[in-house]
């Protein structure tokens, strides 16, 4: 599976793995919903399980995906943006997705 992750998105993961409360933890990409064609995600801190693939980005971060949810996991393109207003957007150009 592949994960594409930006600079910024690198950069504010980074921080939050070195925070203590995530000692031994690694980010999962999570999907908190789907439908249609396309799902949403979220990030959480966890630990690998035997249905995992860590998947390594070319930012140096490793993050979990199931792979029990493949079809919408592989490909998803983690975004960090400080404008418009600051958070995560995580999507997957792969499937089907819109804006809310």
């Amino acid at each position: 599976m592949k994960v594409k992750i930006n600079r910024n998105a690198a950069k504010v993961i980074d921080k939050m793995l070195k925070d203590e409360e995530s000692e031994g933890k690694m980010i999962r990409v999570i999907i908190t919903e789907m439908h249609g064609n396309h799902a949403h995600y979220a990030l959480q801190f966890d630990h690998p399980t035997e249905h995992d693939e860590i998947v390594k980005t070319d930012k140096g971060i490793d993050i979990l995906l199931d792979k029990r949810d493949e079809e919408y996991l592989d490909g998803v393109w983690i975004q960090f943006f400080f404008v418009p207003e600051e958070g995560f957007v995580i999507t997957n150009p792969t499937k089907g997705h819109h804006g809310h």
